[in-house]
């Protein structure tokens, strides 16, 4: 299994969506690293939701209930997209400026690529933010 960190600007799909409609196909990413690490993305990984624009933190969990796959509305064949299950918010959201004063994430795509919407988090990386949602 492996954790993985997407990004998502609230105004227009936040979490508090994803947990409303329980399930969704993540889609609308271009990037190409991105789209290499939803193609890594396995059915079971964990996810973290994290909230862009104002908000700029961790806010809830997701599990990939499908491997990456290719973007069945995509004519070219070069998008990927994952099916996630939404879970729990988390007890608090854990913001960037609380994540970037831990040394452990000074490697983190989501510290060191701040535009990179899909991200790969490390063991270590998840318990630590999951130990940080608790307050």
């Amino acid at each position: 299994m492996a954790f993985w960190i997407l990004k998502t600007e609230p105004t227009s799909y936040g979490f508090e969506t994803l947990a409303a409609e329980k399930t969704a196909r993540w889609d609308g990413v271009s990037n190409p690293v991105a789209l290499k690490n939803i193609r890594a993305m396995r059915k079971g990984d964990e996810v973290m939701i994290y909230h862009t624009g104002d908000e700029k933190a961790v806010i809830g969990l997701a599990t990939a209930t499908s491997d990456g796959y290719p973007d069945p509305n995509d004519k070219a064949g070069k998008l990927a997209v994952v099916d996630l299950k939404a879970g729990k918010k988390l007890a608090r959201p854990v913001t960037l400026a609380e994540i970037k004063a831990e040394p452990l994430f000074a490697e983190s795509p989501l510290v060191r690529q701040p535009r990179l919407s899909v991200g790969p988090a490390t063991d270590a990386q998840w318990k630590r933010l999951l130990k940080m949602a608790e307050g």
